[in-house]
């Protein structure tokens, strides 16, 4: 075998095992507004904020916390991301997207052609506790995922919560990974490949982590994948306690770790929660960044992925798994095997000590018996139209990934029994969409903590009542009253609730979102658009909406709103039409009725006839006629989804916040004088008028600023903004100062976006005022992304002309502010610069 060393002997891989699950509201394809991670919009917002974009941007500081480099420590690392994780990234965040894509790509070019990154089961399934069918899809998603990301086959696949058993080791020995990553208590035990037969008893964790092992298949023999344990305690200790407080820690941690003599090589490797570097620790993405950039070289440690050890460093000895109870495997999150998401078996996140999961176990058979139900409608109607039903589900990957028309028309192609009309298409897609949701319901984190009723459980019982929507829509069978009288076993430890059907009924049917209201929520929100439409296309959530037709009209503050709109579902390209009729009564008071589309004529008839009564009936009259109509079925603002909520909300109260806002600048000028009197006899001023002082300088302020900006934010002309300053200080109230800080921190990320395309004297003036006046204000701003720009100019491969002395030293005094070292940054910064 080739040998390789390294300086010391030490190889180091940390891998990041990064994953949120699918947040998104089945019916929408969009996260709704999650209160609980305020003052972000949801929790993948906050955790991008906290973690995800900080390791591709991660500072690396000085002694004096001054920034040296800004690195992507995704370069650096063995990582996976969530699949669902990743097609969140790519929608809303592109450029982290990219940079963790382009870091697989850097670090193929560091390891011997072997990626940082490796795949992961779609959507954190727990494996052993999956059946066959969906522990094979699980796996075959994951895999085309990962290509279609990185464009490469993936080694491996990272298993929720490491669980794994014999079965799933055969499934990923079929799918091609050359080898896994489990936790050492998942060892049962070892013996040497060559000579030596006998087995030797590693259950308690006696397993030594530094090197790989391989695992012949019991039922096939000749068969095997090759596993890495990493190291338990340091694991532990970067999770749960104080070690990513330090680098310098780390590096000791790991040194302790180090077996002196043996092979030349010998790997230390962690493996953690991603969501570690940034969220559950702050800022412990920096202390990553000094550790793989400062600490490692100093010690001369060789930092390595697993596919490049494994070639390096092929296994010496065979290993046995521990089977767990009956056979249904291990995982490293449960001390009991897999019973975390089947049972009450002690092992509890969140909630008070006497709380307890018996709902695991009536919870995993209700879901287990609807996927079953649900597997039989997708053989019973699916084979009228599939060659191969289960096969094409493992191919509906490639939808879930392209939606484009092109690509599902090849999808068909490849599987369909015979040419499939278009209605045929739609019942193909409605089955393929239940068997995605049928797997989304098992996301591990629905089990993993303490109540019935929290965000995560509910979210997977949104997705169970998906699979019984959608099993209604194809087979006209109605499974909801036997699923929620299974739930009923379910127990929660919440009085309000009672049981699963509270839970369902509560939290999740209300939520439940129709053609209808979708098609409500554009009926109502379009009263705020002006004129006649005709012939308008635009998307609301995952449906494409056509506008064929759209009218309102205006008449003693009542809004009458008419249209006639198509709908179609960008996931399963059912198609629907219909007329709506909104009345707007009061400010926030909309009534919307809805019905199917009806012919050309009937619809201009109906047009004619409603718009005549709302200009010569009275109010009571024209609803009755509508009604008579439509139906009395009608939808309100309650009925819409959050966003449009908010929206109307928003639009409708527009006036009256405006006429508030007057009244305050009203009562703050004809008040002046009473201040001024309060003033000369020093007493307190009235908190009527300080509110209204607070509120109209306020005001005053943000546009003093604004205006300040269009001068290039010169101090010298800002006069208009002193002279607020002061008068606040008068009145003795404190300004609202929010909305300044966002428009500072906008225009700063915007000068010093420019600025990274070229170094101008004039942005470099303007960034530096903008943080002066920030500091004016005693206003704390975002320097991150400035921080990020100034150093994509020392990345960029463009060269820089010649500087003056002026220059430099305003460039310098903006470093300085950013907190970035300025003599690593213009030591950088001079190979850059053009010589004469």
């Amino acid at each position: 075998m080739e040998q390789h060393s390294t300086e010391t002997g030490v190889c180091l891989c940390l891998h990041g095992h990064f994953y949120q699950p699918h947040r998104e509201k089945p019916w929408l394809e969009e996260i709704e507004l999650q209160d609980s991670a305020r003052p972000f919009h949801d929790w993948n917002e906050k955790i991008h904020y906290e973690c995800y974009r900080p390791n591709s941007l991660a500072r690396v500081l000085d002694e004096r916390h001054k920034i040296v480099d800004i690195v992507n420590n995704y370069e650096k690392i063995s990582f996976n991301f969530g699949p669902t994780l990743m097609s969140w990234l790519e929608a809303k965040h592109p450029e982290t997207y990219r940079e963790i894509v382009r870091a697989d790509e850097v670090s193929r070019t560091l390891h011997r052609g072997h990626g940082n990154a490796i795949a992961q089961v779609y959507n954190h399934m727990i494996m052993p506790l999956a059946n066959h069918r969906d522990k094979v899809t699980q796996v075959r998603w994951g895999i085309e995922e990962f290509r279609h990301r990185f464009g490469r086959d993936p080694e491996s696949i990272w298993l929720a919560e490491t669980g794994c058993n014999e079965d799933t080791l055969e499934v990923l020995v079929e799918a091609g990974m050359k080898f896994v990553i489990l936790d050492p208590t998942q060892a049962e035990a070892v013996r040497p490949l060559a000579g030596e037969a006998n087995w030797y008893d590693v259950s308690a964790q006696q397993i030594d982590p530094k090197y790989p092992y391989r695992c012949f298949l019991k039922n096939k023999p000749e068969k095997f994948i090759d596993i890495f344990f990493y190291d338990g305690a340091i694991s532990r200790e970067i999770g749960f306690g104080v070690l990513l407080m330090d680098a310098k820690n780390m590096i000791q941690r790991f040194e302790s770790a180090k077996v002196w003599g043996g092979h030349p090589l010998q790997l230390i490797h962690v493996a953690s929660d991603g969501e570690t570097y940034g969220h559950h620790k702050p800022y412990a993405d920096r202390v990553m960044a000094y550790l793989l950039n400062v600490e490692v070289p100093k010690r001369g440690y060789r930092l390595v992925n697993y596919g490049e050890f494994l070639e390096l460093y092929p296994p010496q000895s065979a290993v046995r798994i521990k089977s767990g109870e009956n056979g249904e495997g291990t995982s490293w999150s449960c001390q009991h095997g897999v019973r975390r998401w089947k049972d009450h078996c002690g092992c509890q996140t969140g909630g008070p000590q006497e709380w307890t999961q018996h709902w695991r176990k009536p919870l995993r058979e209700s879901l287990d018996w609807l996927r079953d139900e649900a597997a039989k409608i997708f053989e019973e109607y699916g084979s009228q139209y599939l060659t191969d039903v289960w096969g094409a589900r493992d191919d509906y990957i490639s939808v879930i990934l392209d939606r484009s028309e092109k690509n599902i028309e090849n999808f068909f192609v490849r599987n369909q029994k015979h040419p499939l009309d278009k209605e045929e298409k739609v019942v193909c897609l409605k089955l393929l969409e239940m068997q995605r949701y049928a797997m989304l319901m098992y996301t591990s984190c629905g089990w993993f903590f303490a109540e019935l009723s929290r965000i995560e459980t509910v979210q997977i019982l949104q997705y169970a009542a998906r699979v019984l929507q959608l099993v209604g829509e194809i087979s006209q069978k109605s499974l909801e009253h036997e699923f929620l009288k299974r739930l009923e076993v379910a127990k929660s430890n919440l009085s309000e609730f009672k049981d699963g059907r509270g839970v369902y009924e509560k939290l999740v049917k209300p939520r439940i979102v129709s053609f209808q209201q979708i098609a409500s929520a554009y009926a109502i929100c379009s009263v705020f658009d002006d004129g006649i439409v005709d012939n308008e296309e635009t998307e609301i959530y995952c449906y494409r909406l056509r506008v064929y037709h759209r009218r309102k009209e205006t008449l003693d503050h009542v809004t009458f709103n008419f249209g006639r709109i198509c709908l179609t579902s960008k996931l399963t390209l059912e198609q629907k039409e219909f007329v709506f009729a909104v009345v707007q009564l009061g400010l926030f008071d909309f009534r919307c009725s809805i019905q199917w589309s009806s012919e050309l004529s009937e619809f201009e008839t109906l047009e004619r006839e409603l718009f005549e009564g709302f200009r010569t009936l009275h109010i009571v009259e024209l609803l009755r006629r509508i009604d008579f109509r439509f139906g009395k079925t009608y939808y309100t603002l309650r009925d819409l989804p959050q966003r449009e909520q908010a929206y109307v909300i928003s639009r409708s109260s527009r006036q009256r916040i405006g006429l508030i806002s007057d009244l305050y600048e009203k009562i703050f000028e004809e008040n002046r004088q009473v201040h001024e009197v309060y003033r000369s006899m020093s007493l307190t001023l009235p908190p009527e008028i300080g509110y209204a002082a607070e509120y109209a300088l306020s005001k005053r302020l943000l546009t003093a600023v604004t205006q300040l900006g269009f001068q290039g934010f010169n101090l010298k002309k800002a006069a208009a903004v002193n002279r607020i300053l002061e008068l606040a200080r008068s009145y003795g109230v404190s300004l609202r100062k929010d909305p300044i800080v966002v428009f500072l921190n906008d225009e700063l990320n915007r000068k010093s976006r420019q600025l990274a395309e070229g170094i101008q004297p004039e942005l470099v003036h303007e960034c530096l005022n903008i943080y002066k006046l920030a500091k004016k204000l005693d206003l704390k701003l975002d320097l991150a992304e400035p921080q990020n720009n100034l150093f994509r100019i020392l990345k960029s491969g463009r060269m820089i002309p010649p500087m003056s002395e002026e220059l430099v030293k305003d460039l310098s005094q903006l470093v300085s502010a950013l907190a970035i070292q300025w003599d690593a940054f213009f030591k950088a910064l001079q190979q850059k610069i053009i010589v004469a």
